[in-house]
């Protein structure tokens, strides 16, 4: 049928191709003989034994729009299949079909368009330049906020007759007010909070240094949209403090002894154990450093490129996206819906606000592959074997699941896809300036 099918391929926006697809003559009336030979086989008309009227009287009582459709219903998707084959284009969801002409003794005419894989212009990446990332060296100041997080454990909490300062343990009670009423589901009594950054809110921490036993302090803070109570998300609030007790925790010294036994013998002086620290510190900032460059030179080579993400696409990316999500409200004990109704907000909201994020997901994922493509770094099965066992040798929870991961096909597609992309990261390195 293929070499039969007159085919004229568009170029569309959005990664879109159009065709108008010519269906000789012969063969629609092969497909009209063909379905009404096994309509009538089918076919129980009084007079007649099963299957055995005349076709011209099964095809007038069948009607000629009923035999119409079953032509379409036999010969449309055939013919899209063939004509989409012979101009090799590789679908990325069902094609929407326009029946334009189609009845007995004339050529049939349809108008199908399809989303792609989108035609990704790559930059030149040897034209590519990007500013080097920020300085992470490891300071004296870090090294010791580092070494007191480490001593954090073994605090002592000691209760002191003083003002709040910051790092103190402070026993108080809170009240949230909006809108002239309180919140009661965010009233707290005689509840310990220390007082620093990442434990209270920065309001908070900005107003409780400096207050003693049983005086009030307030702060305005902004709740975001997506806050899980629902009276406060949106709003402004007025969080009032009371104080009614203070700890101060005290951090043992870090010395010989204490060296020992934060590293089971390993470091035996408190120095060596400092530099230990430091070493650490310092392997950390380098991977900072390293994944701050990949993402610098990821972005120059997105930006410079050109790629019209077609919507077919994006829908699928938010659909797994979506079902990704459900999957883990449910396993904290929540339906989807009810989530999303604390977030005030309904699916096709929370599908608006995770498209602009999906789309450029889809842009990156889209360049990189295509330059993976032009520099010949698509692994071979064997080289993905090889990486996935590498990388279950690291990790306790894979050590025993890799014959099962073997088998498994979306597995070796998630594993490929990570030495594929740490391939291209290798190779973005070595050549952009």
């Amino acid at each position: 049928m293929a070499d039969s099918l007159q085919v004229v391929t568009e170029r569309l926006p959005k990664s879109q191709v159009g065709m108008n697809i010519e269906v000789p003559a012969e063969l629609v009336d092969a497909t009209y003989n063909r379905v009404l030979n096994r309509l009538a086989s089918r076919a129980r008309i009084e007079g007649f034994r099963p299957g055995k009227a005349p076709r011209a009287l099964v095809e007038a009582r069948l009607g000629p729009a009923v035999l119409r459709e079953e032509v379409v219903e036999t010969m449309v998707p055939e013919v899209v299949r063939q004509a989409l084959e012979r101009e090799s284009l590789d679908p990325i969801d069902n094609p929407d079909v326009e029946v334009l002409e189609l009845e007995r003794g004339r050529p049939a005419k349809l108008k199908a368009t399809v989303s792609v894989m989108p035609e990704v212009t790559l930059a030149d990446v040897d034209k590519l330049a990007v500013e080097p990332p920020h300085s992470h060296d490891v300071t004296d100041e870090m090294l010791e906020r580092r070494l007191d997080d480490l001593r954090e454990p073994m605090a002592e909490i000691t209760p002191v007759e003083r003002e709040v300062r910051l790092g103190d343990v402070a026993v108080i009670d809170i009240e949230v007010e909006v809108d002239g009423a309180v919140v009661e589901s965010e009233t707290r009594k005689s509840t310990e909070a220390e007082v620093k950054e990442g434990v209270l809110l920065p309001e908070l921490v900005a107003v409780l240094p400096g207050t003693f036993v049983d005086e009030t302090r307030e702060a305005k803070v902004n709740f975001p949209e997506d806050y899980s109570e629902p009276q406060l998300a949106g709003k402004e609030a007025t969080l009032r403090v009371t104080v009614r007790g203070v700890k101060e925790k005290v951090l043992p010294p870090l010395d010989d002894e204490l060296a020992k036994s934060l590293t089971n013998g390993k470091q035996e002086t408190a120095e060596a154990y400092r530099q230990a620290v430091r070493e650490e510190l310092e392997e950390s900032a380098h991977g900072l450093l390293k994944m701050e460059r990949e993402q610098a030179v990821v972005k120059a080579l997105v930006d410079a490129s050109a790629v019209d993400v077609p919507d077919s696409l994006i829908d699928r990316e938010l659909a797994s996206e979506l079902e990704s999500l459900e999957r883990t409200v449910n396993r904290q004990g929540l339906k989807l819906d009810r989530y999303l109704q604390y977030l005030g907000k309904s699916i096709d909201a929370w599908m608006v606000g995770q498209r602009p994020e999906a789309e450029s997901r889809l842009k990156v994922d889209l360049v990189l592959a295509a330059f993976a493509r032009r520099e010949g770094l698509e692994p071979t099965d064997e080289e993905v074997v090889g990486f996935l066992e590498e990388q279950a040798a690291e990790d306790e929870e894979l050590k025993g699941q890799v014959a099962e991961l073997k088998k498994s096909p979306a597995a070796r597609r998630y594993f490929a896809s990570r030495l594929r992309r740490r391939r291209v990261l290798d190779r973005l390195m070595e050549v952009v300036k």
